[in-house]
């Protein structure tokens, strides 16, 4: 299984950014997805989570109403879209794909990721 992060920038407060997440090696379909991120100095932090099928999604309360977490089946991609951005955002985001198929609620925690992409660098200047 691989994940491929991309779209990570240097952005303005208040600015927005879209990542994407390119997956390959399994049925992108039958997994959830997720985000996650570590700012400097701190532990990796659960950001959003997608349903395997879309259907629900969650995330951080740091994020809730600004960020939107997507994804489209088919082209086994995901997207976080970044709205509002603040200084406390800057961090490096990765992706994840979830180790069970089919759950019926989006994991929140690292450990049920065992596949991660190697990671965007995003940083939002005050």
């Amino acid at each position: 299984v691989q994940l491929q992060a991309s779209g990570g920038g240097l952005v303005q407060a208040g600015g927005s950014l879209r990542l994407s997440c390119a997956a390959s090696g399994r049925t992108f379909s039958n997994y959830g997805m997720g985000w996650f991120r570590q700012p400097p100095g701190k532990e990796r932090e659960f950001v959003a989570a997608i349903k395997w099928n879309g259907g629900s999604t969650y995330y951080a309360g740091s994020v809730k109403g600004r960020f939107t977490i997507s994804r489209d089946n088919v082209a086994e991609m995901m997207y976080l879209q970044m709205n509002e951005l603040k200084s406390e955002d800057t961090a490096i985001y990765y992706c994840a794909g979830d180790r069970a198929t089919r759950r019926s609620v989006a994991s929140q925690v690292p450990r049920e990721y065992p596949y991660w992409g190697q990671g965007t660098q995003v940083t939002v200047s005050s």
